[in-house]
């Protein structure tokens, strides 16, 4: 008679086979990284030995949800339906708060009271002579974050049943900012019209809403902003609040805290008042009230992200006032609730101030006046979200004041949603330059996170790169950078290979012949693109308006000098690069000291910041023995070489994976080579009629004249 333990491992490794050797169906990316594929069947006896059931005594939503979680991993994995009870009779998940009486009976109590609300335990204990896996934490919604990371594990081939892991978040808020229109556009999305059906909205609740929400979870994301930070006064309407309110009761289960983006003229705009000025004690009770009225419908709002007095937006300097009296008065109609106000840093003045400086000198002087539920968001770089630009000086420098980086999910200026781009690495770049603030090791993180600087909340945001397209993201590879931001808001310290790992494995497949060559593309993407679009430090040479393809050239009769690229690049027969030095625009010393005396030396600036911080000859001889101008010929090179080789790697990755998601990425990564040629040309071509200087005959010759490629035009879209 055949054991029930052999039948188990029979039926475990016939599901296992079925999934693994029959070919499967093709695969739209609908279900991103959460896709709980067969694992091999030693695994999957292992697993139904050590897990029997799912068990809590909790009617809590988030823990519902844990639980269900956890019940379709199991599914996935093994094939068996694992049921959900009440009771820790046999062996299995055992999900637990603090505070309650099986943790006391786990003696947990007091190590969960030091924790912080999002962490969480994740170990193996007995109890009633039983040994269960236990997955604790102060909250329910630490308990749904520690279910995801058990399923992780598995997923990373990470899996020990002995294993003890003990998780607490790096960043207190973890957002993500949608650049949502209300009639459904995105500004800078790429992966068609908006999740959000305002028109349906708030009878009619999208599938899609909850899978949103899941996904953020798995990965730690606490915070949405459905709404562009150019923001429609209606978003406060009673219409819209209700709206607001369905999208929030379906976010909430999964720990997601809503905020919305408000227009600082709101009471003017929606016909209330005559004027916003924040000193007027009727604008100020304006918006008391509508506070008042968004917690009587969302108990848990997160308060408010405003862009102000920022590329044509409404503010409080438009009464004569400034950025602090602006979002303290929001701060105050908030602070009863516990509200916050993000009052976004991303600000600047047409005219000859260098833009790079402008937002360091606008906030700096109200350091320490902001209200205590005001946090300053900042992109990580002072320009623009550039493919690379050093890290904004105003990270460690506001000390008295909450500031937060604001990084970007959506490529905007990273080719949008045709090339493959992992921005983990860029992610990890900006995290980990060292500020100096308060000596060596003070990490952009660790200004922000609240090591270093502690304040009552810390966060970090996400523009985000969702839309209504199938696979959520445009290109397949896009589910990778929203998956990075997240775990990199949890844990800072995590590294884009580790990062890059887990997604491939959970997304595809954990073959090391597809995992390691899928790996070091991705890990080698973003420098790909920094050198076939802007190396050496230069920037923002984007074409008007779209920011997709090359246009140094660029010259729009009446426009403002700072949206042009000769604004960044300032080449002429004599050289290239924007002087910041103490000679030139004096952004070097708004770093700390090293960091100032480094940048204004040009032989101690690091050459990947090269033309960002000083304008030189094209003959400048670099550390390698090349000129400036044949550096950047090689530069330009290699990044089209690259990009080249990323699609002979994908193109033997064909038999590892489904045919659908295969062809999708294989085609994009051709669109992607021919940018990377068109960029190269562009550039090279154009500052060739500066220079003066062949390309180096060792390297490819353009395939593009100069004059076609300057009569190329795409459509305008708005900038944020």
């Amino acid at each position: 008679m055949v054991s029930k333990e052999k039948n188990m491992k029979r039926f475990v490794f016939l599901i296992w086979f079925f999934n693994v050797v029959v070919l499967v169906n093709a695969e739209n990316g609908s279900r991103l990284w959460l896709r709980y594929e067969t694992v091999p069947p030693s695994l999957g006896s292992e697993l139904l030995e050590k897990i029997t059931a799912i068990q809590h005594n909790s009617q809590n939503p988030s823990m519902i949800v844990a639980a269900n979680e956890l019940q379709e991993a199991m599914m996935g994995f093994t094939g068996a339906r694992i049921p959900v009870v009440g009771k820790p009779d046999a062996p299995g998940i055992l999900l637990v708060t603090a505070n309650t009486r099986m943790a006391r009976r786990l003696g947990l109590n007091a190590e969960l009271r030091n924790m912080h609300p999002d962490g969480y335990l994740i170990k193996t204990a007995r109890l009633n002579n039983v040994t269960h896996t236990i997955i604790a934490s102060p909250t329910e919604t630490g308990v749904l974050y520690g279910s995801f990371d058990w399923i992780r594990q598995i997923q990373s081939g990470n899996y020990d049943h002995q294993i003890i892991v003990k998780s607490e978040p790096h960043f207190d808020l973890r957002m993500l900012n949608h650049w949502d229109n209300l009639d459904g556009t995105i500004e800078r999305g790429y992966a068609g019209y908006s999740l959000w059906k305002w028109d349906e909205l708030a009878d009619v609740l999208s599938p899609r809403y909850e899978q949103y929400a899941r996904a953020n979870a798995s990965v730690g994301i606490n915070a949405s902003v459905p709404n562009s930070v150019n923001a429609n006064p209606q978003v406060l309407t009673p219409e819209y609040l209700e709206k607001l309110k369905a999208l929030a009761d379906v976010f909430r289960p999964y720990g997601i805290q809503l905020f919305i983006s408000v227009n600082f003229a709101s009471p003017a705009a929606l016909g209330y008042l005559p004027h916003s000025d924040p000193f007027d004690p009727a604008v100020q009770q304006w918006w008391k009230d509508k506070a008042k009225e968004i917690y009587r419908l969302i108990p848990d709002f997160g308060g408010f992200l405003v862009k102000a007095n920022s590329e044509g937006q409404p503010g409080p300097m438009d009464y004569g006032r400034n950025h602090a009296d602006g979002a303290n008065m929001l701060a105050a109609a908030l602070k009863p609730y516990g509200g916050l106000v993000i009052w976004r840093a991303f600000v600047y003045d047409p005219g000859d101030k260098d833009r790079a400086i402008q937002a360091f000198d606008e906030f700096m002087p109200f350091d320490g006046i902001f209200a205590d539920n005001v946090i300053i968001q900042v992109k990580n770089g002072p320009v623009d979200f550039q493919p690379r630009e050093p890290f904004s000086p105003l990270f460690g420098a506001m000390k008295e004041t909450q500031v937060m980086m604001e990084l970007q999910i959506t490529q905007e200026y990273t080719g949008f949603s045709n090339h493959l781009v992992f921005l983990g690495s860029q992610n990890e770049e900006a995290l980990k330059s060292d500020t100096w603030a308060y000596g060596e090791g003070s990490t952009v993180a660790r200004v922000t996170d609240g090591t270093l600087i502690p304040h009552p909340v810390s966060a970090i945001a996400g523009v985000a790169n969702t839309g209504e397209d199938t696979n959520w993201t445009g290109h397949h590879f896009g589910q990778a950078n929203w998956y990075a931001f997240g775990r990199q808001a949890w844990n800072h310290t995590l590294t884009s290979e580790q990062i890059a790992d887990e997604w491939i494995k959970a997304t595809f497949t954990s073959n090391p012949d597809f995992l390691e060559p899928v790996k070091d593309l991705m890990l080698n993407s973003h420098e790909a693109v920094v050198n076939y679009m802007m190396p050496l430090g230069l920037h923002h040479l984007f074409a008007w308006g779209h920011h997709y393809g090359p246009e140094p050239w660029c010259d729009v009769p009446g426009a403002r000098e700072d949206w042009l690229p000769r604004y960044y690049h300032k080449a002429s027969e004599y050289g290239i690069g924007f002087d910041r030095t103490r000679n030139g625009s004096g952004a070097v010393d708004q770093y700390f000291p090293p960091l100032n005396d480094m940048y204004n030396n040009v032989e101690t600036t690091p050459e990947e910041f090269l033309l960002w911080f000083h304008h030189l000859p094209w003959n400048h001889t670099m550390k390698n023995g090349r000129t400036l101008w044949d550096e950047m010929a090689f530069k330009y090179q290699e990044g089209v070489d690259s990009v080249r080789s990323f699609q002979k790697t994908w193109d033997r990755m064909e038999p590892f994976i489904d045919q659908e998601r295969f062809r999708h990425v294989q085609s994009r990564l051709r669109t992607q080579v021919r940018d990377a040629v068109w960029w190269r040309d562009a550039i090279m071509l154009y500052f060739q009629t500066y220079s003066g200087l062949p390309i180096p005959y060792e390297l490819e010759r353009p395939v593009h004249d100069l004059e076609d490629l300057m009569k190329i035009q795409l459509d305008l879209k708005h900038h944020n």
